[in-house]
């Protein structure tokens, strides 16, 4: 018997062909000790119906494992032939837009698992309470009595449906924690903050890259400058720095701030965390700024008179939301008659603690205390349908979709609601579909009235402020 092992690397992973059930191979290929790490099995996969190797797609492979692999195969009987083609690859973008399209196939998958469950844990509740109602005034198991028996068996019935109801709502809160959380993919993956971190090391990385191949040493140690990988890398490389620059400029088309050492200087103050700081030095990367332990129950961390006067911090740019200058931070913000009494809590003049609990000010980044009353879009995500996007059906305020998603009643067999305070684009990342009134008791119920058209809020207020 031929086995094929077909490493294209970066198009398709490493997979083995020509095995069977039962001819021994199988114990092989479980051994932890393949892949990068040389601690990793091969699976079976039933969709490509072969063995692969997980996470060796988008990468080079490391040619010694396989070989090992190889030479125990071929100590069982096996002919084995080993073809490695790390040239054979895909586009970042066309591996990243794979990702996201996985990971919205996820949510859908898990949002169904969790409506099963939830309707699960409701009937076993249901079944639970029935039983209970014939002992609904405290009737006591008549020890001797003709009931005995019946009257234990329920309870024991009752019990392990309780149970059930428990466990199956525990599942549920699993599986919606998991499908939100392959919902938010793409947006965690591009918020800009994370996406100029990422940018950062990958730059670092190219030209720790270009340093080898011109036969010099980069992190700590040389490689060969006729290394064809080092080529691969390269291109690799340029094009994921290429793509998250797109998603920078796009984040700068909708009104994300880049911030530089050019535009602080020494005396100006940062927004940094919810809280604005002084800045004591400007720094290639960073701001140096009082150290933050002394910004407990303060919003304005001046240079001196704090408790920590001796330690400092770094605040990096990606994490910075506002700028301010000394003159700015000194004069009394000018705001209409509406806004007085917000404004007057963001003046300077207030340096004594203020209360945790007190609104933030209008400068902060995040204004906590009004987040409820903020816009969200509520959207159904059913089991098994995968879509390139979202379908949304109302927009209400933030606290009325955690109360209509949070009811018991908007999940079924195979769908369920979710809600997002930043879906993205109409008709690019989610569109309108079609209310059929089928939770109407539900609003009616909850006293909500939820809108057909979405109008973004702001989601924090603007970062500079005078």
């Amino acid at each position: 018997m031929t086995i094929e092992i077909t490493p294209h690397t970066r198009r398709e992973g490493t997979l083995i062909e020509g095995t069977s059930r039962g001819d021994g191979s199988a114990e092989i290929l479980r051994l932890r000790e393949y892949g990068r790490t040389q601690r990793q099995p091969f699976r079976w996969s039933r969709t490509l119906d072969r063995w692969y190797l997980p996470h060796s797609r988008d990468h080079a492979t490391y040619t010694p494992s396989l070989e090992r692999l190889a030479q125990r195969l071929r100590e069982k009987g096996f002919e084995v032939t080993l073809t490695v083609d790390n040239a054979d690859r895909r586009s970042f973008s066309e591996s990243e837009q794979e990702r996201e399209e996985k990971a919205e196939g996820r949510a859908g998958r898990f949002g169904g698992y969790a409506a099963s469950a939830a309707q699960s844990s409701e009937a076993a509740w249901k079944k639970s309470h029935d039983i209970s109602e014939r002992f609904a005034f405290g009737q006591p198991i008549l020890v001797g009595h003709h009931s005995e028996g019946r009257a234990r068996r329920d309870h024991a019935r009752m019990d392990d449906a309780m149970r059930k109801s428990i466990s199956e709502h525990d599942r549920a809160a699993h599986w919606s924690g998991r499908a939100q959380a392959a919902a938010n993919y793409q947006q965690s993956k591009k918020d800009p903050g994370r996406t100029l971190r990422r940018l950062d090391k990958l730059r670092a990385d190219l030209r720790a890259v270009e340093k080898w191949q011109r036969g010099q040493s980069a992190k700590g140690f040389s490689r060969n400058p006729a290394d064809p990988e080092l080529e691969i890398e390269h291109q690799e490389l340029a094009e994921e720095i290429a793509h998250w620059e797109k998603v920078i400029k796009a984040a700068e088309a909708e009104g994300f701030k880049i911030w530089s050492r050019a535009d602080f200087k020494r005396g100006d103050f940062v927004l940094y965390r919810g809280t604005w700081y002084e800045v004591l030095r400007v720094n290639p990367k960073s701001v140096t700024i009082p150290h933050i332990h002394n910004s407990i129950d303060k919003r304005i961390v001046r240079a001196t008179g704090n408790q920590y006067d001796d330690w400092t911090w770094t605040a990096p740019y990606d994490g910075v939301s506002g700028r301010k200058s000394a003159d700015e931070m000194q004069q009394p913000p000018q705001a209409p008659a509406t806004e007085a009494q917000e404004q007057a809590e963001q003046s300077p003049v207030v340096e004594e603690p203020v209360p945790v609990r007190t609104p933030a000010a209008a400068a902060t980044p995040a204004a906590w205390a009004n987040w409820p009353d903020g816009m969200a879009l509520v959207l159904i995500a059913s089991k098994n349908t995968p879509r390139r996007r979202s379908r949304a059906l109302w927009a209400m305020t933030r606290r009325e979709a955690q109360a209509v998603c949070g009811d018991p009643r908007t999940s079924g067999r195979s769908y369920m609601l979710t809600w997002t305070d930043r879906p993205g684009t109409e008709g690019a990342d989610w569109e309108w579909v079609e209310d059929n009134g089928s939770h109407a008791p539900v609003l009616n119920e909850l006293g909500i009235t939820p809108r057909r058209e979405w109008t973004e809020a702001p989601q924090a207020p603007a970062a500079e402020a005078g």
